[in-house]
């Protein structure tokens, strides 16, 4: 009789934009009577289905999808709270005697979720407010110069174009007194009682290039402008992650009369490509445990050849011994 694994079953889904993954989690949820949990920091915004590429409401409805569109664009989603809510919904499929799938693009979660979040205290929005007022007044190379007097090793992974990064680099070490690359040497908790088995798509990158050019062909068509319009007239802070959203920048553009269609679409591929490539480097360096590497795109023509792959490595090393 086959032992039962130690530990609880979860799958991980990782890799670039446009290399399938959601096809891929949708096929194996299929397959494995799983749950698909998001791992994407734009999907996770109600107003952004078409832009952040989310599955359709059919998709959604074929089998069990978790986190996607839960929150409004006027939050500021982090990763500690996504953390949360995924270990929620990972404890109530397995609760449920079902297959947890966590699935995205979004290198940060899946580290938090496996590594754990270094306890670096709430920033309090007066340092907040503060630190945005500093980034206005001496922009984010001078605030990177101000970064490296007081947290000199932080100041040195970070570019001075880094904006984000500074400001919250600033903000830390405004708020507690300490920098944060020595925050960030604190392990954080982490699941004891795991099983995972994680797979990455790696494709070519060519062939993640031709990807993504022919899926923005596909958001505008299914209604990018449309979307990208409706969420700049909630009037939100352009400050927010949901209005840095890949294609919200290029489709406004052309709605100002600033760009035609055609040429909008050019600049959102431009700058998909460039995200998928950051997103290939972070996973060939940053999940080179991965138990399987997939060299291809995970797409239609492909998926029966690719799960035929897929389910014995899941059925032998995640669900039975």
């Amino acid at each position: 009789m086959t032992a039962a694994p130690a530990g609880r079953p979860l799958l991980l889904i990782g890799g670039p934009t446009a290399s399938g993954k959601s096809a891929l989690a949708l096929g194996l949820a299929r397959a494995f009577d799983g749950v698909v949990i998001n791992a994407d920091s734009m999907q996770v915004y109600a107003e952004l289905r078409v832009l952040s590429g989310r599955p359709d409401a059919a998709e959604e409805a074929a089998v069990a999808h978790r986190l996607y569109g839960v929150v409004s664009a006027s939050e500021r989603f982090t990763v500690g709270r996504w953390r949360e809510l995924a270990m929620s919904e990972i404890s109530a499929a397995h609760e449920a005697k079902r297959l947890p799938i966590v699935v995205g693009g979004t290198g940060l979660y899946f580290r938090a979720l496996l590594q754990g979040l270094s306890p670096i205290p709430e920033i309090p929005p007066a340092v907040r407010a503060a630190a945005a007022r500093q980034l206005a007044a001496l922009g984010p190379a001078g605030l990177h110069a101000a970064l490296d007097l007081c947290d000199p090793e932080t100041a040195r992974r970070l570019k001075p174009s880094d904006k984000q990064r500074i400001v919250r680099a600033w903000e830390v070490v405004s708020a507690t007194g300490r920098g944060l690359a020595d925050w960030q040497r604190e392990p954080g908790e982490r699941p004891a009682d795991w099983r995972p088995l994680t797979l990455v798509l790696a494709p070519p990158r060519q062939d993640i290039y031709a990807a993504c050019d022919a899926r923005l062909k596909r958001m505008a068509a299914a209604g990018a402008l449309e979307e990208a319009l409706t969420l700049a007239g909630l009037g939100l802070d352009p400050g927010l992650p949901a209005m840095k959203a890949v294609g919200v920048r290029e489709f406004l553009a052309c709605a100002r009369g600033e760009s035609t269609l055609d040429e909008a679409i050019a600049a959102a591929q431009q700058t998909t490509r460039r995200y998928a490539k950051r997103q290939l480097t972070w996973f060939r360096h940053q999940m080179l445990k991965a138990n399987f590497i997939i060299d291809m795109i995970s797409n239609k023509q492909d998926s029966e050849r690719l799960l035929s792959k897929i389910y014995p490595i899941i059925r032998s090393s995640l669900l039975t011994r």
